[in-house]
């Protein structure tokens, strides 16, 4: 549970000044947020309104125990000094424009109920008006009605052309940011480096894909030696062979799931395909790779030959996520220990 719904629970919204106090510096220590003046001031804002916009958003972010960055304060329209070191993953930023979006759809709720209440207000005055001229006699009361519903009108269309523009300003912006939490999202579950889906996104489609009752394989792939490349050659052409494992993956690997899950090693999920024919996909692209000779772009020297080893296995109806990982990564050392350029299934 956040820690805001379990401030709601206490019930901290009766306490004294000196509570609130305590609670801020108790939220600080806990989100381990350094006694800064901006964050007192979030802080403040946050646990004084324990109900309001701000609480729901911090509720989203800090779900399932997350702490909160100096960003996701920053986006939530607060803006702390700036502290050394800060680097927010991509993934709270999308957290972050998704409780930014969340406020602004509250804002156009409060809008739009702040239109109705006015527009309600304007017939009741119109309807009065009209029974009062009904009522009237003589011109000249007529026509000091008329020109009271006429001065109504006009107080009414000023009001609408306001909310118009309001509402069309507030409509641009949240376009703006709808477009910047799509790309947001998106970068969130993509390696920058080799453009293929994170493990994020590799663990997501899992489990998607296990409750569709397919069969489901799981193969994981390590580049041998990938550390004496870097060495020899330095980390710029590691990267270039990253890239050209990935791109050869891909290609072998069209419409199965491949995913770059963290330095040299490479996820690959085949949906409704048994394991032989998961294993002749992913032997293919093994033997690909091992065939092709690398060399340096700028001096032509060769690399030497780049290879990858592999454990693949089948889901079952018991297994788990981590279970099955566990099982496809055992093979893949078993792989490491037959040699190097192979792959193991199980």
């Amino acid at each position: 549970m956040g820690f805001v719904r379990a401030f709601r629970a206490s019930g901290g919204d009766a306490d004294s000044g000196r509570r609130l106090f305590e609670r801020i510096g108790a939220f600080l220590a806990d989100q381990r947020l350094e006694p800064e003046p901006g964050n007192y001031a979030f802080a403040y804002h946050l646990l004084a309104d324990p109900e309001g916009p701000l609480a729901r958003a911090v509720a989203v972010l800090t779900e399932g125990g997350v702490r909160l960055t100096r960003r996701d304060i920053e986006s939530l329209g607060c803006d702390p000094p700036p502290a050394s070191g800060d680097g927010a993953p991509s993934t709270q930023r999308a957290e972050g424009l998704v409780a930014r979006t969340q406020m602004q759809v509250e804002g156009f709720e409060d809008m739009v109920s702040a239109m109705r209440t006015e527009t309600e207000g304007f017939g009741r005055d119109l309807a009065a008006s009209a029974e009062a001229i009904s009522r009237s006699a003589g011109p000249e009361h007529a026509a000091t009605m008329v020109g009271e519903v006429g001065r109504i009108t006009a107080t009414m269309l000023n009001r609408v052309r306001t909310a118009e523009a309001r509402l069309e300003s507030a409509t641009r912006e949240a376009s703006e940011l709808r477009q910047k939490l799509e790309e947001a999202r998106d970068n969130a579950r993509r390696d920058p480096l080799t453009d293929l889906p994170n493990r994020r996104a590799f663990e997501e489609a899992f489990a998607a894909q296990a409750g569709t009752g397919d069969i489901v394989c799981l193969a994981v792939c390590d580049i041998d030696h990938f550390k004496s490349v870097n060495d020899r050659f330095g980390h710029a052409v590691g990267d270039r062979v990253l890239k050209a494992i990935a791109d050869a993956l891909r290609q072998a690997c069209a419409g199965h799931l491949v995913a770059r899950y963290g330095g040299e090693e490479f996820a690959v999920l085949f949906a409704g395909v048994d394991i032989d024919g998961a294993q002749r996909t992913l032997d293919a692209a093994r033997a690909r790779v091992a065939t092709k000779r690398y060399r340096i772009r700028e001096s032509d020297m060769p690399l030497g030959e780049i290879t990858f080893s592999a454990g693949l296995t089948r889901a079952t109806g018991e297994d788990s996520y981590q279970t099955l990982f566990q099982r496809a990564d055992a093979l893949l050392y078993a792989a490491k220990s037959a040699g190097r350029n192979c792959l193991r299934t199980g």
